[in-house]
C-alpha cells in the first residue's frame, strides 16, 4: 500500500478531529523521520515536543522490550518495580514530594485541579470545625458543610492564551474561547488573568481563590516564557494568601528549556506541577507531582484513580528516560547548544522582513511571522523535508529532539530558507 491508500483508510475509519498533513510516517532514526514512500524529513517538531531522545535509541527501545517480556500491566491494586523507580526519579528531579502517574498531560491537569480543590475543601472544613469548637459546640454537631456550589467556593485563576488540554476540566482553564465555545457549560469558578501581568492576577484574587494555574512557558499560545518578576511575584502572592501554584510543564519541562523543569530557572517551586510529553519519549504517560504540604492534605484513597496510569510498561519508559538524560547529559547539551540555536534564528529574523521576532527558551523557540500565514510555511517546509509546527499568533514553532547537533540546526536553516 502507498501513502494515498493509508490516508484514505484513515479518513474512512478514524474520527476527523485533526486536519492531518498528507504524509504517512513509517519509521524514524536519530532526528529524521521517513515516510512510507521513502522520503526523509528532518524533525524539528519531535511529535509536538515529545521525542526528546530522538528516534531509535537502542538502549531506550531495549528497556521497553525487556519490560514487555516481564510484565506490562498489573493495576494499581498492587506495587510494581518500575513505578517505584520512576516516581523516585521524577520526585527528585522536580524537588517535589509525591507523584501520581496518568496516561496523558490532560489527565495530569485534571488531577492537579482536583488536588487543589480538595486541599481548599479540607482547609475550609478545618476552619469550620475550629469555629464550631470556639463557639462552644458540644461536639455532637457536625461542622457546617461547605457550599453546594464548590466551583464558586474554590475558584481557580488561569491565564488568557493558555492551553492545558481538551477534557472538560482542562478546557475550563484553557484561556482560548475558540476551544471552549462548543462545549459549554464548563467547570465553574474559573477566572482569567493576563500572562506576565502581575496586577491582572492580583485583580482576580479573592477569598475564594484556591489555586493559580499557568504554563511556565506558554506553548500553544505563541511561545511566551514567563518573565522572572511575574512568576516570582505570583509565587509570593500565593505564599501570602495560602493559594496553591500549579505550573504546567507538560511541554516546557523535561530538559526542553535547559533545566529539568523550566520553573527551576526562576528559583520558583510550585505546589503542584504537571508533566507529560518527553516524560515518556513516545510512550503515553503523564504525571502530576505534589509538594509535601499538598500531598498530606489533599487526595486520599478513593479520591482519584486510573486503570492504566503507573503501569509497569509506562513507568519503565519514564525510568529509562531519566537514566538516559543523565547518561547523555541532555540538560547540559541543551544549555550548551541554545546560544547557537538562538543565534541562527535571530539571523533569520534579521534577514527576512516577514519575521518580526524570536522568543522562547532553550529548544522551545518561536518565530513571529507577519504578512503571510504561518501554515503556508509549515506546508512548504514539509515539502522540503522539514517538520516544523505552528502556534497561536502566527508563530512558527520549533521544538526539536533534545539530541540535535549544530549540523542539524544548520540543515534546518537551509531547508527553512528554501521553504521561505
Amino acid at each position: 500500500m502507498g501513502s494515498q491508500d493509508y490516508m484514505e483508510k484513515t479518513e474512512q475509519y478514524v474520527l476527523h478531529t485533526y486536519n492531518r498533513f498528507p504524509v504517512v510516517f513509517e519509521k524514524g532514526e536519530g532526528v529524521y523521520l521517513t515516510d512510507v514512500d521513502g522520503k526523509q524529513y528532518l524533525d524539528f517538531g519531535a511529535g509536538i515536543a515529545v521525542f526528546a531522545l530522538g528516534y531509535g535509541n537502542e538502549e531506550f527501545n531495549n528497556a521497553l522490550k525487556t519490560q514487555i517480556d516481564n510484565i506490562i500491566h498489573t493495576s494499581n491494586l498492587f506495587y510494581n518495580v518500575p513505578l517505584a523507580d520512576a516516581a523516585e526519579k521524577l520526585a527528585k528531579a522536580s524537588g517535589l514530594s509525591k507523584v501520581f502517574f496518568t496516561n496523558s498531560g490532560t489527565e495530569a491537569i485534571e488531577g492537579a485541579l482536583k488536588a487543589a480543590r480538595k486541599y481548599a475543601y479540607l482547609k475550609e472544613q478545618a476552619k469550620r470545625s475550629a469555629a464550631a469548637a470556639a463557639s462552644g459546640s458540644d461536639g455532637d454537631t457536625a461542622p457546617a458543610a461547605a457550599p453546594d456550589d464548590n466551583a464558586a467556593a474554590y475558584e481557580i485563576i488561569a491565564m488568557n492564551h493558555s492551553f492545558h488540554g481538551r477534557s472538560v476540566g482542562a478546557l475550563s482553564v484553557t484561556g482560548n474561547p475558540h476551544y471552549q465555545e462548543a462545549f459549554k457549560p464548563l467547570m465553574g469558578g474559573v477566572r482569567f488573568a493576563d500572562f506576565n501581568d502581575l496586577e491582572s492576577v492580583k485583580a482576580q484574587v479573592n477569598d475564594r481563590t484556591c489555586a493559580i494555574i499557568m504554563e511556565t512557558v506558554q506553548g500553544e499560545g505563541g511561545i511566551y516564557p514567563a518573565e522572572p518578576e511575574f512568576l516570582q511575584g505570583v509565587r509570593a502572592l500565593c505564599d501570602e494568601k495560602d493559594i496553591l501554584l500549579i505550573l504546567d510543564e507538560i511541554q516546557c519541562g523535561m530538559g526542553r528549556t535547559g533545566s529539568w523543569f523550566a520553573c527551576q530557572q526562576y528559583g520558583v517551586q510550585p505546589d503542584i506541577m504537571t508533566c507529560a510529553k518527553a516524560l515518556g519519549c513516545g510512550v503515553p504517560v503523564g504525571a502530576f507531582v505534589l509538594s509535601e504540604k499538598v500531598a498530606q492534605a489533599s487526595l486520599v484513597p478513593g479520591d482519584h484513580g486510573t486503570t492504566y496510569g503507573g503501569n509497569p510498561f509506562a513507568c519503565a519508559a519514564v525510568s529509562k528516560v531519566f537514566d538516559l538524560f543523565e547518561k547523555l547529559h541532555i540538560v547540559e547539551h541543551v544549555q550548551a547548544l541554545t546560544p547557537y540555536f538562538e543565534q541562527q534564528l535571530d539571523a533569520l529574523v534579521e534577514k527576512y522582513d516577514f519575521l518580526t521576532a524570536r522568543r522562547g527558551k532553550g529548544f522551545m523557540q518561536g518565530l513571529v511571522v507577519e504578512g503571510r500565514p504561518v501554515g503556508d510555511i509549515v506546508k512548504a517546509a514539509l515539502e522540503n523535508g522539514l517538520v516544523v509546527l505552528s502556534a497561536e499568533g502566527n508563530v512558527l514553532r520549533l521544538v526539536p529532539p533534545l539530541v540535535i547537533e549544530k549540523e542539524d540546526i544548520n540543515e534546518m536553516v537551509r531547508r527553512l530558507e528554501k521553504s521561505f
